[in-house]
């Protein structure tokens, strides 16, 4: 069901009206002289006045009046102040503002199968106030329940970490995890018609009971890349050494002596300490 507008008269105008007809039946009573015909009528019409009444109603700014028939849908109202309709209308509130909450922390496995808490922020608003009021039975429950939904959905088919280049993990893609908690939201909650602004990433961790376990595997990856990246760059200072004493004929080297040489500077460069130097001053071998 797809949300129409609907006119509506100005309230004031129609309240000052009805004012003036209650005081006039009110005259027309007070100076009736004892003819109870005028004062049936006056009476009749004073009824039938304050029955009108019934049909005013207020819209605050960025709301919206779901106005329906003994159960049809009659359509929307959002002129703002007090307006005027039909005094069998049934008139819903329904908010236009943009809202947002904070999921639960919620404890879920990862592609990898381990468990990790997640939440996040949800930032919507509602676009179609009939699809809000008449395709779902409470559309803010409708939004929390299918958030966490989406959020568990999402935080499984993805890794915490990222283990090959280019892979897409919950702690180093931010912006695309977003993107794609959002795709999930806006699946799940158009029927509601609700528009999902931004959906967030609020808190990531590993669950308690693996957190420590899981400290150490990263402090032993990051070991492992910056050792790496040191015996690269150790290899790559060697290799140049050599060809420059090669170049240059300050010392020929066998290969007996040429791997030592490369085993001492390769101590060297990749040690965690500095080196303490041994100075021979005797002959060469």
């Amino acid at each position: 069901m797809k949300e129409h507008s609907l006119r509506s008269l100005p309230g004031i105008p129609v309240l000052l009206v009805q004012l003036l007809v209650l005081i006039g039946c009110i005259y027309a009573v007070a100076t009736s002289g004892g003819l109870a015909a005028q004062v049936v009528v006056a009476i009749g019409i004073g009824l039938v006045t304050l029955f009108l009444a019934i049909g005013l109603y207020m819209v605050e700014p960025n709301q919206a009046a779901v106005v329906s028939l003994f159960g049809k849908y009659v359509g929307t109202v959002k002129d703002n102040g007090l307006r005027w309709n039909n005094p069998f209308f049934t008139k819903k509130k329904v908010s236009l503002r943009v809202r947002n909450f904070e999921s639960g922390r919620l404890k879920v496995n990862e592609l990898d199968g381990s468990p990790i808490e997640i939440a996040a922020v949800i930032v919507w608003r509602v676009v179609d106030s009939a699809e809000a009021v008449f395709n779902v039975d409470n559309y803010e429950s409708f939004v929390h329940i299918q958030s966490e939904a989406a959020l568990r959905a999402m935080a499984t088919s993805y890794p915490y970490d990222q283990h090959e280049e280019g892979q897409i993990s919950l702690r180093s893609h931010s912006a695309e995890i977003s993107d794609r908690l959002k795709e999930h939201l806006d699946e799940r909650l158009t029927a509601a018609g609700v528009d999902v602004l931004e959906a967030r990433i609020s808190h990531l961790a590993y669950a308690s009971e693996i957190a420590h376990a899981m400290l150490q595997r990263q402090q032993a990856n990051a070991v492992i890349a910056a050792r790496t990246r040191i015996v690269a760059g150790a290899v790559g200072m060697v290799e140049m050494a050599l060809a420059e004493l090669q170049k240059s004929g300050i010392v020929h080297l066998d290969d007996e002596r040429r791997a030592a040489m490369v085993s001492n500077l390769l101590v060297v460069l990749c040690a965690d300490r500095g080196p303490q130097p041994i100075v021979n001053t005797g002959s060469l071998y």
